[in-house]
């Protein structure tokens, strides 16, 4: 799966939706500037600057170590590109660049192939790693605190609801009986509690039978779908009118979020619901770029086996909103 992008180092991860990513997020302005909110080692914002010459980038990633690798791979485009250590929701948040805004907002919310391969904090079961899953050091949550700390209903409920785990409850029952003999302190050692924990048959399923678990594990311990609820309007409000929004996800959790939050952008009206009248003139806000979701092309699939779940979405910004 690893795949060498650039010319002078090894990248693990390969940007999935290449060639619709710039399809779809034209910039109208050559000189624009576009928002990388999910950098990891920089694979679309290098495509974007290859393509546009005179395009800006804003880079941001709450992981220092990838973009740590990320700024690497992008010097040569000099101060063409500004560099945010930070997470997304929290950038857009406090919005630190002024009165600056986006031509082009980009999220790819795949957790990019390098934490799986050269991360160390345990993303995966097919390595022996400590539990941790932070993609933000200073996050104080681990996996490991969740699953040799939390309640049996907690764990369940966090297998169920994040990773849609059907055998959730016995899952979780498995985690509270093994930890009672014994931490459990890596990720092999949790893999195979979950194998143990299932029904025969699931672990003769197509996936291994962790996968949903760390899955569940990775997004609670890092808020993620949280975060994405929290930044879509923040990031909406920095767009520039005429400007482009694209969210890339991996999951059905993730692509919901996007798909109501760009649907309630192209109501004709869309001022608060507890207003007594409409003062935004019943304009929509924005139009939907993409009417479905845009997924990989078989040859990327074959060359990108994980690319399979990508769906991509793309809004395009009308107007400002009035209260926003």
């Amino acid at each position: 799966m690893a795949k060498n992008e650039g010319a002078f180092m090894e990248i693990a991860h390969y940007s999935v939706l290449k060639d619709e990513v710039l399809s779809l997020l034209q910039p109208k302005d050559e000189e624009g500037l576009l928002i990388d909110a999910t950098l990891g080692e920089g694979g679309h914002s290098e495509l974007f600057l290859k393509t546009w010459p005179h395009l800006q980038v804003v880079a941001l990633d709450a992981d220092e170590a990838i973009m740590k690798v990320a700024r690497r791979r992008l010097e040569p485009y000099g101060e063409r590109v500004r560099f945010f250590n930070t997470w997304f929701n929290v950038f857009f948040r406090d919005y630190p660049l002024g009165d600056e805004r986006p031509d082009l907002i980009l999220f790819d919310l795949g957790i990019s192939v390098y934490h799986y391969e050269k991360g160390g904090r345990g993303f995966s079961f097919r390595k022996d790693e400590k539990l941790d899953m932070r993609l933000g050091g200073e996050l104080e949550i681990t996996a490991f605190d969740i699953v040799n700390e939390y309640p049996k209903d907690e764990i369940a409920d966090i297998l169920f609801r994040f990773g849609e785990e059907r055998y959730s409850r016995r899952i979780a029952s498995a985690i509270v009986r093994a930890r009672e003999k014994a931490l459990i302190q890596t990720t092999a050692e949790l893999a195979e509690v979950i194998r143990r924990g299932v029904p025969p048959e699931y672990r003769r399923g197509r996936i291994h039978p962790a996968t949903r678990s760390f899955q569940a594990l990775r997004i609670a311990v890092n808020g993620e779908l949280a975060r994405l609820e929290g930044v879509l309007q923040h990031a909406f409000t920095a767009l520039k009118p005429g400007g482009r929004m694209g969210v890339i996800a991996f999951h059905s959790l993730e692509d919901r979020i996007v798909k109501w939050f760009f649907k309630e952008k192209r109501k004709p009206c869309t001022c608060p619901p507890d207003w007594p009248i409409c003062k935004c003139g019943g304009v929509s806000a924005a139009e939907i770029v993409t009417k479905k979701p845009v997924r990989p092309e078989e040859d990327e699939v074959r060359i990108n086996p994980p690319s399979r779940s990508a769906r991509l979405r793309v809004l395009e910004k009308i107007r400002d909103e009035d209260f926003a």
